[in-house]
């Protein structure tokens, strides 16, 4: 199965955006890709720098945004991830994975669990946590096992999804590094994050497909300088392997293969399922073992 994860960077509005977009599917498309995944928030730029209610008109048009992307899916013929602000009721919103199948139908959406509160990152003030669960997206291509950004950094939440039969681990994402942050800090963080992904495909026999935008987004309040997104969208396969990464600063579609034969292979030789000792588990649900 031919995939394409499309990183790209915001063109200043939504329209234009869109634009990009649209024209990078169709090329995927055209390159025989059957599954297309797109960044966190991929219509806008990441309002989440600061604390401002406007950014909430974003989610108002979120029933149109999913008839959208809906004939785009069905246009290209792909299974396409996508990654929308959703408004379910005034006064509560949700960063919320839709995917649809090849034929524009809704196969299933994931609203995002883990929502971070730091500087440059104030999900908590526009996010609910969600209430889907982890529970895989069945689809023509595979059990998709969809996360979003924050989400990565938690082995429960992809074991869970592995535990529950997803094919793929697949994080839209939206991450960067502050430019006043050191050259040895960025580069820390950035190892940090690759490899917790790849961890996650090695203890889950899974593969993981890591989708990031890409470019430089000032802060709307001028309360800080900006994120320079850091891009290094990746694919790698059930035993951790880079299959396909994009750079730190252009856009890109990657491709890969990604073979499901490939995840049982994986999975006799590695066992890690089997050896689980789930009788011995039970602290997990606590916050902290005091």
């Amino acid at each position: 199965m031919q995939i394409a994860l499309i990183q790209q960077k915001f063109y200043g509005d939504k329209s234009k955006t869109v634009e990009a977009t649209v024209a990078k599917i169709q090329e995927a498309a055209a390159n025989n890709a059957e599954l297309v995944i797109l960044q966190e928030l991929h219509q806008n730029e990441y309002f989440c720098q600061s604390e401002d209610t406007k950014f909430f008109d974003y989610a108002a048009n979120f029933e149109a945004d999913v008839l959208f992307w809906s004939e785009i899916a069905k246009a290209n013929h792909v299974v396409l991830v996508t990654s929308l602000f959703e408004k379910r009721a005034p006064g509560l919103y949700h960063n919320t994975a839709v995917v649809f199948e090849k034929d524009g139908s809704v196969a299933g959406k994931y609203r995002k669990m883990h929502i971070p509160d730091d500087p440059g990152f104030y999900e908590k003030f526009y996010f609910t946590p969600g209430d889907l669960g982890f529970e895989p997206i069945q689809t023509s291509v595979g059990k998709l096992g969809v996360l979003v950004c924050w989400d990565q950094w938690y082995p429960e939440a992809a074991r869970l999804m592995a535990l529950k039969g997803a094919e793929l681990l697949i994080y839209p994402t939206a991450i960067g590094w502050f430019d006043a942050d050191s050259e040895t800090e960025k580069q820390r963080q950035l190892d940090a994050w690759i490899t917790i992904q790849r961890s996650h495909a090695v203890a889950n026999g899974v593969p993981v497909l890591s989708c990031n935008r890409v470019g430089f987004e000032a802060d709307a309040s001028g309360i800080m300088d900006g994120i320079r997104f850091w891009g290094n969208s990746f694919v790698c396969g059930a035993q951790g392997e880079i299959l396909a990464q994009g750079g730190h600063e252009s856009e890109a579609i990657l491709y890969a293969g990604i073979e499901h034969s490939r995840t049982k292979e994986v999975r006799d030789i590695w066992p890690f399922l089997r050896d689980r000792r789930i009788d011995a588990y039970e602290n997990i649900l606590k916050r902290y073992c005091d």
